[in-house]
């Protein structure tokens, strides 16, 4: 604290101490000299040391932050930092026709520069995987669908899990080998649940019982209009996966794992290992515009 009640930076403290440091034999004829360079090496060392403090702070991963328990957001309302792109027809890390973007704080997938949709099915990769953890998406739809989609892809977008990263994609690809929560909207006059189970390259386990059906619906409510849906997925790595809407899960099932007789999933089998127990997670563009106001994760362990 200094005299003024203001309180001390950690460099003008570490600095201060410095110049009560006095070297051995302060009375030899080559002290000022000795004096000048030890006070040169201390100031920096605390200057190395303050930089390095500073580059740390910054450099925190997403895993790192939640280590309390928390939420943290993996979207930064800015821009698309800490994401990558990929597209059917495309190499990743390419945003093909600026489909997805950020504006006024909302993350989306917008067409408007599209003349015509001709399977560009797009994937927004977060740079990290991650194995057990709960995650939570606010999304809703808008708009309508650009033409030449297909008629399925309707108000249809989700979240991929348990992927494969973007880069292992092969160019004309059109989905990743994961396991998906698929998030579709209501058309004004039929049942239409959300959060429903699809598995593009892999199975899973329901009720004791091998599943290979592409898709398995959820028990949810449909969700008609442009309003805002919440979601969470809470993945156990290999173990349990739920799809909870209103703090009720809707789907529940176990053992995500590669699908053997998939021509893509067969790619990733490693020593005949199909159990999967992490992944990287991906938000999807189907041809309907879609937007994502909140991605928030909880890492369990």
């Amino acid at each position: 604290m200094n005299k003024d009640g203001s309180s001390s930076s950690f460099g003008e403290v570490l600095y201060s101490a410095s110049l009560r440091i006095s070297p051995p034999h302060a009375g030899h004829p080559r002290y000022w000299e000795k004096n000048r360079i030890f006070k040169a090496c201390v100031l920096s060392v605390i200057v190395a040391a303050v930089f390095t403090f500073l580059c740390c702070a910054k450099k925190k991963t997403a895993a790192s932050l939640v280590e309390g328990g928390g939420w943290i957001s993996l979207f930064n309302g800015r821009d698309l930092e800490g994401w990558i792109p990929k597209f059917a027809k495309s190499d990743a890390g390419v945003n093909y026709k600026n489909t997805f973007r950020v504006e006024n704080g909302v993350l989306k997938a917008s067409y408007d520069e599209y003349e015509k949709f001709d399977g560009e099915f797009g994937h927004l990769f977060y740079k990290e995987p991650f194995g057990h953890y709960v995650l939570r998406v606010e999304y809703r739809f808008t708009g309508d669908q650009t033409p030449g989609g297909p008629s399925w892809a309707f108000r249809n977008s989700g979240v991929m899990f348990h992927s494969q990263s973007p880069e292992s994609m092969g160019l004309e690809q059109s989905f990743p080998v994961s396991i998906e929560a698929q998030f579709l909207g209501g058309n004004g006059t039929d049942e239409r649940p959300t959060a429903n189970l699809c598995t593009p390259g892999t199975n899973v386990v329901i009720a004791g019982e091998l599943v290979t059906r592409h898709c398995t619906n959820a028990t949810s409510a449909t969700y008609h209009g442009d309003q805002w849906v919440t979601v969470e997925i809470e993945v156990n790595g290999g173990s349990t996966v739920r799809h909870i809407i209103d703090g009720k899960a809707v789907i529940e099932y176990e053992q995500p794992q590669l699908d053997p007789a998939d021509a893509e999933g067969q790619k990733l089998i490693n020593d005949g290992v199909l159990l999967l127990e992490k992944g990287y997670m991906a938000l999807r563009a189907e041809s309907h515009p879609v937007e994502f106001r909140k991605v928030e994760i909880k890492v369990l362990k």
